[in-house]
């Protein structure tokens, strides 16, 4: 199917746009659950040392350097880089007869993740997103430990940290994932496709394909429909193919069909909205004129004789609804309109005078 209406975000736009969703991700990954970690290790000159952490606390998550740029095809890719993060927990650690606990604090810095977000559409012309890959690798992971043994902890400290920095790891791509699942897909799908405009008119902006994805931006084909709020009926004609530019340069690109014009001509129509009066309050009081029948009474001399110097009014209405024509050589517009001219009577009735059909035919 055909759009009517079409979006076109480049990598300028999402340069833009990105930060709100990186801030919701930054707010997600903030609130990670760590686990406990408990294992045993050989000192030197210590012997077996078993230990302890537990309570780990993520204070802080940072995402400074980000980007989302589009990949052909799939949908979108979100790079992190030179993240960090600051935890702090409680230990315990036991040798030989020694047990003894204490606090420490842990920093995790150069932070790299890539999430691949897949973007569809399902039946009802919502979008869909789902993460189709994830990957976070850690560079550097400090840990300090303090306390009356925190030293010993010191001693073995790479095992610890390379620990935490595996579970980091993992965790991070599992909260991306349920993220995406829980927050962002269960948001998208409250979405509305239709939206009122005004009480008598509503338009129908659902997806009629996946957004597409090339290197470069991020197209999304929308059915781009005018309807009658009253009745919603079948358009008796189909969208004629949309396409964009080669133009990357602006933010975003807006392109209309005459399908979505037309469709909005028939819906005003048929809500009875194309109805216009023109009355003696519109005119300017400089035009030199009164909008009565004494204007019009050179070319209909009965007016004069019927309604001697009677105020008028006009009431313009669209016998059938305006045609758009969009094409290489520029827009065609065929509006007919009808004029019904009514002189005001004393007791605020009206009489109608004479009807105009006007039929037009403009071109840019």
């Amino acid at each position: 199917t055909n759009p009517g209406f079409m979006v076109r975000i480049t990598q300028s736009g999402l340069d833009y746009a990105h930060q709100q969703g990186i801030a919701i991700l930054e707010k997600e990954l903030a609130q990670l659950k760590l686990p406990d970690i408990s294992g045993d290790t050989r000192v030197l000159r210590v012997g077996k040392v078993h230990y302890a952490l537990s309570r780990l606390r993520l204070r802080d998550f940072h995402l400074p350097y980000s980007r989302i740029t589009p990949i052909s095809n799939v949908g979108l890719q979100v790079s992190i880089s030179n993240a960090f993060a600051e935890l702090d927990g409680d230990w315990r650690v036991k040798f030989l007869v020694v047990r003894d606990h204490g606090s420490f604090n842990l920093r995790v810095e150069n932070i790299y993740i890539k999430i691949i977000l897949q973007l569809g559409s399902d039946t009802t012309g919502k979008p869909t997103i789902s993460t189709s890959g994830c990957s976070a690798r850690i560079s550097k992971v400090r840990v300090l430990f303090s306390g009356k043994f925190g030293w010993l902890y010191n001693l073995f400290h790479n095992v610890i940290e390379s620990r935490i920095q595996k579970i980091l790891e993992d965790k991070i791509c599992d909260n991306v994932v349920k993220s995406v699942q829980n927050d962002l897909q269960t948001y998208i799908r409250t979405l509305p496709v239709t939206a009122k405009i005004g009480n008598k008119t509503g338009i129908d902006y659902s997806l009629v394909a996946p957004p597409r994805a090339t290197a470069r931006s991020l197209d999304a084909e929308l059915k781009g429909e005018f309807y009658s709020l009253a009745h919603r009926s079948t358009v008796p004609f189909s969208p004629l193919p949309l396409a964009f530019p080669s133009d990357h340069e602006r933010m975003v690109y807006f392109g209309a069909s005459s399908y979505f014009f037309n469709t909005a001509c028939i819906a005003y129509h048929k809500a009875g909205a194309l109805v216009f009066e023109i009355t003696e309050a519109m005119i300017p009081k400089d035009a030199g004129f009164s909008l009565d029948t004494s204007v019009f009474s050179a070319f209909i001399p009965q007016l004069e004789e019927m309604y001697p110097k009677m105020p008028m009014k006009f009431r313009l209405s669209a016998p059938t609804a305006p045609f758009l024509t969009i094409g290489p050589g520029g827009i065609s517009f065929q509006p007919i309109v009808d004029a019904q001219a009514y002189a005001i009577l004393p007791n605020s009735s009206l009489a109608p005078l004479f009807l105009l059909s006007l039929v037009s035919s403009d071109t840019a």
